[in-house]
């Protein structure tokens, strides 16, 4: 079956909101349609039906073709741990911590499980829409490459270029980008858009004329800012906002250097009683919050060191006594003990390095990484939710006698001895409807009715119209090949 692939001019120049609103175009026109990322570099992760991990990006996406995800979505999963290394992710499981110049000598042997996860698709739907990464203007990546062109060719998909005119130069990139593509990668581009535009289209006429006189590719469409995109989850941390406007009731994150999974303030950013503000480094915990989330981290120990020299444990610690509340998920669960060990050195250097120590429970980083989704029932209200685990590490203590959660009838999570301090390693666990707002009205907060999925199925089909609204879908659909 036909497929298209929709590579930038550039990182974050929306190619996920692109495919996602592609797929949901798709879907409507009742095809059946899947996602397919080769390569995709993040911390947010999702649990796939087959019991594997990838990109968030691609459950999304998933969502908008009506499909669960799998791990044939987003074959290689790369998740930065330091600055110069990552743990790679082939088929959904670890393979192991690599340094990017010991990834970059093994990326050509991964080809081939690229391309049975993407014969799989195809030969299971109407239209697979693949997402490129990152740039194929970076050449000096091209040898071995099986995210962006090194792909296309491997598997012979027509490419569509994105560029984004919110950073302006969008000229340059597009006509930058074929100037640097070698003759045989620049025959596989079919096409472009423009993405991003603010104002009235009509202004950027002319630049858009000359893009295809110079590069003799056809553009396919100037597609306005989509409104609603702050709605859907986003893959890349730069994404999260600073504040979500919101109510009196105020929720700070820690904007941990190595964060993971933060989609899970997603629904929380979405209640009309709650203020969301996702602290930055430098800056100090302002003294009126109500909840403190410690997110999910990909480096455990590195990110507690990262805290504590912007001096948050302090701030953690006078908002502890004012009476505030703490919740830790996954990564953050673990740091609210009083010790993390990694002895086998699985998250960076081998050792182990003092909690919080507003939990007493220790952590063991070792043992296999844990992939599970789960149903829970929260102890403290009793409501039910669904949610996942994705973590390596078993976190032990007294203060697990008070489990956050139960999960198949056992203990799951810490909680202190005065319910403020509460722990677990339960994802997704705010999309819950019933669970967030009974978790919120625990906490003084008043607790909507707000539908937080049906509110992300409605934004999928707003992103669709507005795709169909302003590019020329029939011409990109019939590239398909």
């Amino acid at each position: 079956m036909p497929a298209l692939m929709i590579q930038g001019c550039g990182s974050n120049v929306g190619k996920s909101m692109l495919v996602a609103g592609l797929c949901r175009a798709a879907r409507r026109r009742r095809l059946t349609v899947a996602p397919f990322k080769p390569q995709n570099m993040s911390n947010n992760a999702a649990v796939t039906a087959d019991g594997g991990e990838i990109g968030r990006a691609q459950a999304l996406q998933a969502l908008a073709s009506g499909l669960e995800p799998v791990t044939d979505m987003n074959p290689v999963l790369l998740k930065p741990e330091t600055d110069l290394g990552a743990q790679v992710i082939v088929h959904g499981r670890r393979i192991g911590t690599m340094r990017a110049r010991d990834y970059s000598r093994r990326k050509p042997e991964l080809m081939a499980p690229v391309l049975e996860s993407f014969n799989r698709l195809k030969a299971a739907h109407d239209l697979v829409l693949v997402e490129g990464a990152g740039s194929p203007a970076e050449v000096n990546l091209r040898a071995g490459d099986i995210a962006n062109m090194g792909f296309a060719r491997a598997a012979d998909v027509p490419v569509v270029l994105a560029g984004d005119i919110d950073r302006g130069g969008v000229i340059a990139q597009v006509v930058g980008t074929q100037t640097v593509l070698d003759a045989e990668d620049a025959a596989l581009v079919v096409g472009f858009l423009i993405n991003k535009f603010r104002g009235d289209p009509r202004l950027f006429e002319a630049g858009y004329r000359l893009i295809e006189g110079r590069t003799g590719w056809r553009g396919y469409g100037v597609l306005p800012w989509f409104p609603g995109a702050s709605r859907l989850p986003a893959e890349d941390a730069l994404d999260l906002g600073r504040v979500a406007k919101g109510g009196p009731f105020r929720v700070v994150c820690l904007a941990l250097s190595r964060i993971a999974n933060f989609d899970d303030l997603d629904p929380l950013s979405a209640e009309p009683a709650v203020s969301v503000t996702m602290l930055r480094a430098g800056e100090a915990l302002p003294g009126d919050t109500d909840l403190v989330i410690l997110p999910g981290s990909k480096s455990t120990r590195g990110d507690l060191t990262f805290l504590r020299a912007q001096g948050w444990d302090i701030d953690l610690a006078a908002h502890r006594r004012r009476g505030g509340a703490v919740l830790g998920i996954c990564g953050g669960f673990q740091m609210l003990g009083t010790r993390i060990a990694d002895p086998e050195g699985i998250e960076g250097p081998a050792g182990e390095s003092p909690g919080l120590g507003l939990l007493d429970v220790e952590t063991v980083m070792g043992g296999d990484k844990t992939l599970t989704r789960v149903s829970a029932r929260h102890t403290a209200t009793g409501a039910e939710f669904d949610g996942y685990e994705i973590h390596i590490g078993r976190t032990r203590g007294p203060d697990c006698a008070r489990p956050f959660a139960e999960v198949a009838g056992q203990p799951e999570g810490a909680v202190s001895g005065d319910g403020r301090v509460m722990g677990s390693y339960l994802h997704g666990m705010f999309s819950v409807d019933g669970f967030r707002r009974d978790f919120l009205d625990r906490l003084g907060a008043q607790g909507s009715g707000l539908d937080y999925r049906a509110g992300v199925e409605k934004t999928l089909d707003e992103l669709a119209a507005h795709l169909e609204a302003h590019l020329d879908l029939d011409g990109l659909f019939a590239l398909a090949r």
